[in-house]
């Protein structure tokens, strides 16, 4: 049997195992280990689950660089990374809000960031590997926002008598995170609006 098709591409076993997909799936398989740390009161497992997202996090910019340096992009490392990205934050932020780190108003920042990932992967699907939008400088600085943000509000309830400053930090950076996705989200619905008007 020939191996399935992915925009075109087969998709070898080489293909699927190089160094930048093997980091991509343990920061896939990173996000219910981290969420699951966050259930449990001890200080210890806070710690780890936040030295664990941070390594996730790490790993985003280095299986891109790694990619490129070792020739090894392929079709299934850029269908897989952005998912990858999104279901870091999303199942981070909802734990985050779930254990009362995120409450009140700003939840709304979080619920603002998980509309606009979701209606973003919406119109890349419906866009398909036909059309291209680029990624701006823009669009990269809300990822590291986004991951900042996530990983101080990790830290701040272990760091004792600077746990109530971190966490106002935290919560401003997912504030600024939130105006960039949604800025960001804005612009990239922008570049799609002629395709979804060629397609009706």
């Amino acid at each position: 049997m020939a191996p399935p098709l992915l925009n075109g591409q087969s998709m070898s076993r080489s293909n699927a195992f190089t160094v930048p997909n093997l980091l991509t799936y343990g920061r896939i398989i990173a996000v219910p280990i981290i969420a699951a740390l966050l259930l449990e009161p001890d200080p210890a497992a806070r710690w780890a689950a936040a030295i664990l997202f941070i390594v996730a996090a790490l790993t985003d910019y280095l299986d891109g660089y790694l990619a490129r340096t070792l020739n090894q992009v392929s079709a299934l490392g850029r269908m897989l990374d952005p998912i990858a990205d999104k279901l870091v934050v999303a199942a981070l932020l909802i734990a985050l809000s779930a254990d009362g780190t995120i409450d009140g108003l700003n939840v709304l920042a979080a619920v603002f960031i998980m509309m606009r990932e979701i209606f973003v992967s919406g119109l890349r699907e419906f866009l398909g590997g036909t059309v291209v939008i680029h990624v701006s400088k823009l669009a990269k600085w809300k990822t590291t926002a986004q991951l900042a943000a996530i990983a101080i509000l990790l830290l701040a309830p272990v760091l004792g008598s600077a746990a109530q400053a971190t966490e106002w930090l935290g919560l401003i950076v997912l504030w600024i995170a939130a105006g960039l996705t949604i800025y960001t989200g804005v612009d990239y619905i922008r570049g799609g609006l002629p395709y979804l008007s060629e397609a009706e």
